[in-house]
């Protein structure tokens, strides 16, 4: 095993994380109960660690082409990045800020260890991941996750001033640290001891500390008692946990990315500080993930807003799972869709909408809670990209664990989407639904125009730096220096074998010129062709066509 925290060990750190999570997500959250009783911290940081397992894979799959691996600084960054990016919850936001600052540490120290992270560094970046989450809570607790990250923290650093500098000997000394720090929190935390449980984010820590371990030295660690008084009667937990109950605190759960300077950053703090409480910003370099409880949702957006540019806004209220559940609909569609305008457009035809933003896919959990959003028996999804093929697979096989019944329609562009949607029914059988929505999708060809980041082989020739690209279902067919004529050829092309609509879709930055000249382009060469045009907002790429 290694014993250096190089790439293939942050690799092996994320999966088994994920995989320790996953198998106790359930009992963390049977142990939720501060700051809010509302039972989701081991979902949270489950999410939370799925999001950068998946930006850490993403690192090796650009590289899987090449004879080179990842840098270890390359790795830690993009594991902290995409913990950053999917946070979710108090427990899930901290845990976001502790990877940031173990990263900080363990990527700058790359250059003099290209290996990775020895025990000499591991121990210092623990220490930095335990300050920075401090400085992000606006008013720590202790025997909470902060209390048992400064406890590991400590016993790295003795393990260091022992005299090993073995990552495996240090990262076993932390999560001895943590285990202890986690037992005595009932003691520090009042309602924890009334209610009989142990920090529920302080355990979901100890699971990740507990992964580095085995990904270090191939050793499972002694697992912390599962165990923990249980209140057979629902009813008798309330007055255990006294204020922290889903009454005895603000109403909503306010969480979003903001894109923000520093000095914004700041101001916003000591006005949502006075807005609610369990307030946490973590992140830098101009993105944030900000997370406070209060009674006012709309003001926790709305100081966000005067901030910079918050995004991915999520509100919870605390009292929904105690209200009875309103009646299921019958039948759903959820979509992914890359554009806010496309959002828009999806959700006026009546479907529930997940927001990718370029660069950051959605995981797996998002499509579960978009899922659960719709409140549906019966759901369609639209991956609507052929790269979440496998990760909608995921969501929609957790979804039928959970009774719905899921059809999964493998489209891979956002235009088959819309196709799909447009004949949708949802008064007609699911079978014959799925069926007509699957072969409008198929009867769709997409294209897409993006520019070349660099000089590389295509299967339509060499292009360079700048060059537009026309990628017909998937590949690059055109290679342009212009964006209206490499869409007009790309255009030739598709209706060369025939249609009847052309689909565009406009990214933000192009003008609405562009719309003009390809609309008659097509009226030109095919009369009998008809075109609509959407805004798609900011995404990916400048364009999007399709042809049915």
């Amino acid at each position: 095993m290694p014993q250096t925290l190089d790439a293939a060990a942050v690799r092996s750190w994320c999966s088994l994380a994920l995989e320790a999570l996953g198998r106790e997500r359930e009992e963390i959250d049977a142990i939720n109960v501060y700051p809010v009783a509302d039972g989701d911290t081991g979902t949270n940081l489950y999410l939370t660690v799925e999001s950068a397992a998946q930006a850490v894979e993403a690192v090796f799959a650009a590289h899987e082409t090449g004879a080179s691996v990842p840098a270890s600084a390359d790795a830690v960054r993009a594991m902290a990045h995409g913990a950053l990016l999917g946070a979710r919850g108090n427990s899930g936001t901290i845990l976001a800020q502790l990877l940031r600052g173990m990263a900080e540490v363990l990527a700058d120290t790359a250059p003099t260890d290209p290996g990775g992270a020895g025990g000499a560094r591991l121990a210092p970046a623990l220490r930095r991941a335990a300050e920075l989450a401090r400085e992000a809570v606006a008013h720590p607790v202790e025997g909470t996750i902060l209390s048992v990250a400064s406890a590991a923290a400590e016993a790295a650093e003795m393990a260091e001033r022992s005299g090993s500098a073995d990552a495996g000997a240090t990262a076993r000394a932390a999560y001895a640290g943590a285990r202890a720090a986690l037992a005595a929190t009932p003691d520090q935390l009042p309602v924890l001891g009334r209610a009989g449980v142990v920090d529920a984010g302080g355990r979901g820590l100890l699971a990740v500390l507990g992964a580095l371990v085995r990904s270090l030295t191939g050793e499972t660690p002694a697992a912390f008692p599962m165990g923990h008084r249980r209140y057979e009667d629902p009813a008798a937990i309330e007055p255990a946990i006294g204020s922290c109950a889903p009454g005895g605190g603000p109403a909503f759960e306010v969480i979003y990315l903001l894109e923000a300077d520093d000095r914004a950053v700041a101001r916003l703090r000591a006005r949502l500080d006075g807005l609610g409480d369990s307030l946490v910003v973590v992140g830098g370099d101009g993105l944030w993930n900000v997370h406070i409880h209060v009674d006012d949702a709309g003001a926790a957006v709305e100081a966000g807003v005067e901030a910079g540019r918050p995004y991915r806004i999520r509100i919870t209220h605390f009292g929904a799972a105690a209200e009875e559940p309103p009646e299921r609909v019958q039948r759903a569609v959820v979509a992914v869709v890359p554009g806010e305008g496309l959002a828009g457009l999806c959700a006026e035809a009546g479907a529930t909408t997940v927001l990718a933003r370029p660069g950051e896919p959605p995981a797996s959990g998002e499509l579960v809670e978009a899922i659960r959003r719709a409140h549906a028996r019966e759901v369609v999804l639209l991956p609507n990209d052929a790269a979440l093929r496998h990760t909608a697979a995921a969501a929609a096989e957790q979804a039928r664990t959970e009774g719905v019944r899921v059809a999964l329609i493998p489209t891979r562009a956002a235009v088959q989407g819309i196709a799909a949607l447009a004949v949708h029914q949802p008064d007609r059988r699911f079978d014959e639904d799925v069926v007509a929505m699957t072969t409008a999708a198929g009867a769709t060809r997409y294209a897409e125009l993006a520019v070349a980041e660099r000089q590389s082989w295509t299967m339509a020739g060499i292009c360079q730096a700048g060059d537009v690209l026309g990628l017909i279902d998937g590949d690059v067919a055109v290679i342009g220096a212009d964006l209206t004529a490499t869409a007009e050829a790309v255009l030739s092309r598709m209706l060369a074998a025939g249609g009847e609509l052309v689909t565009l879709v406009l990214g933000d930055q192009v003008p609405d010129a562009l719309a003009d000249r390809l609309e008659i382009y097509v009226r030109d060469g095919h009369l009998a062709v008809d075109t609509v045009v959407y805004r798609g907002g900011r995404q990916s790429v400048p364009l999007l066509i399709g042809v049915e």
